[in-house]
C-alpha cells in the first residue's frame, strides 16, 4: 500500500547583525529539511505559514514552493532550504503545512509542527 509521508525538521537562528531591537525589528532564519519518508515520489507544490510574535500579532504567508523551488522527492530523498522572517518582538513562533502531490496524483498535506523563534539566552 502506498504511503504519502514527508518528515520535517527545523533549525532556527537569530540574526543580530540584521536586527534592530531599538526599532523592534528582530530577524530570524529557519533551516528546514524535508525528507520523503513515504513509498511514492511526491512534489512539494505550496506552503502555508502562520507566524506569531509575542504580542500575538499574526502574519499569514501562502505561496508556491519554497525559496523558488517545488522539489520532487523520491522515497528517501531530502531537500533542505533556509529562509527568514522578521518579528516585532524578540520571541515568536511559526506553524504551517506543505501541500504536496504524489507521482500517482494523490494530494496530501504535511503538517509542520510549531517551532519557536527566540533570542539566545545570555548568561550574566
Amino acid at each position: 500500500m502506498a504511503q504519502y509521508e514527508f518528515a520535517v525538521s527545523v533549525r532556527t537562528q537569530f540574526l543580530p547583525e540584521q536586527s534592530d531591537p531599538e526599532r523592534t525589528n528582530f530577524v530570524f532564519t529557519y533551516s528546514i529539511t524535508i525528507k520523503n519518508t513515504g513509498t511514492v515520489a511526491a512534489q512539494l507544490i505550496s506552503r502555508h505559514w502562520i507566524i506569531t510574535d509575542a504580542n500575538n500579532h499574526k502574519q499569514e504567508v501562502r505561496g508556491l514552493g519554497v525559496v523558488g523551488h517545488q522539489p520532487l522527492l523520491q522515497p528517501g530523498e531530502q531537500f533542505e532550504y533556509t529562509s527568514g522572517t522578521a518579528l516585532q518582538t524578540p520571541q515568536g513562533s511559526m506553524v504551517g503545512e506543505y501541500f504536496c502531490v504524489a507521482e500517482d496524483g494523490h494530494q496530501f498535506e504535511v503538517k509542520i509542527p510549531e517551532f519557536v523563534l527566540s533570542l539566545p539566552h545570555t548568561l550574566h
